[in-house]
């Protein structure tokens, strides 16, 4: 049946997907990445255990569900990115992603990437990188940023630092104080897939005039993180 081979077909993609990514962040028990190798055996257990079709009925129906879902949210993570304008605003916040002891991650440098050049082309933004220090990291991820930063000839009375935080909705808040004037045009800095979450909460705390700033993800995780962050995306709905 053409549903056995479309289950097969998804199974085996996923469990390669699943290698790639390890392969490309040289580790084989990263977090959401095994989410492709769960995906890839459930596919696979449904082809060749699976037999009774009211059973097979169930299962067809909510994957279809979920992937009519997962479609639309997408539709709004992916839309965002097409929002972005540059121009020039009074702050940028720079949201914080993991630290590897003292040295930013991939994403997280991506990101300040983005805000140091952004930082060179209008010289009044003041930024403010934001983020504690988590678990594996030896200092505060804004310490980590700053320092980045600096190194790209970033000027430290244009550095603000919020290193509390642990979760995007911290970062947010624990930014206000610094920022104060919630009316204030405030751009947000993020990887691609992360800007459409940042800015409604950004929206639900207050900032009236809030906007993304893009940074782009590593090509081989980009799905792997739009995948993450659509189930992000649920939990934060969930939460009104």
């Amino acid at each position: 049946m053409l549903w056995k081979i479309v289950t097969l077909f998804f199974g085996v993609i996923c469990l390669i997907y699943y290698a790639v990514i390890c392969s490309v962040l040289r580790k084989w028990d990263s977090t959401f990445s095994r989410f492709w190798l769960a995906a890839g055996c459930f596919c696979i257990f449904i082809f060749c255990v699976v037999r009774e079709k009211m059973i097979q009925c169930v299962l067809i129906s909510a994957i279809l569900i979920s992937v009519v879902l997962f479609a639309l949210t997408e539709v709004l993570i992916i839309g965002m990115i097409c929002f972005e304008k540059e121009r020039k605003y009074r702050y940028l916040i720079v949201l914080g992603a993991q630290v590897r002891g003292t040295k930013v991650t991939d994403s997280l440098r991506r990101r300040l990437e983005k805000a140091a050049m952004y930082a060179k082309k209008y010289p009044e933004t003041i930024l403010i990188v934001s983020g504690g220090q988590g678990k594996g990291e030896e200092i505060a991820e804004a310490d980590a940023m700053e320092a980045y930063l600096l190194e790209k000839g970033i000027s430290k009375d244009r550095i603000l630092k919020e290193s509390r935080s642990k979760t995007t909705e911290q970062n947010l808040i624990f930014s206000q104080p610094i920022v104060k004037d919630m009316g204030a045009e405030v751009a947000i800095v993020s990887n691609d897939f992360h800007l459409y979450r940042a800015c409604c909460y950004a929206k639900r705390l207050g900032y009236r005039n809030v906007y993304p700033l893009a940074a782009h993800t590593h090509p081989v995780l980009f799905v792997n993180y739009l995948v993450r962050e659509c189930l992000a995306v649920w939990r934060m709905w969930m939460q009104i």
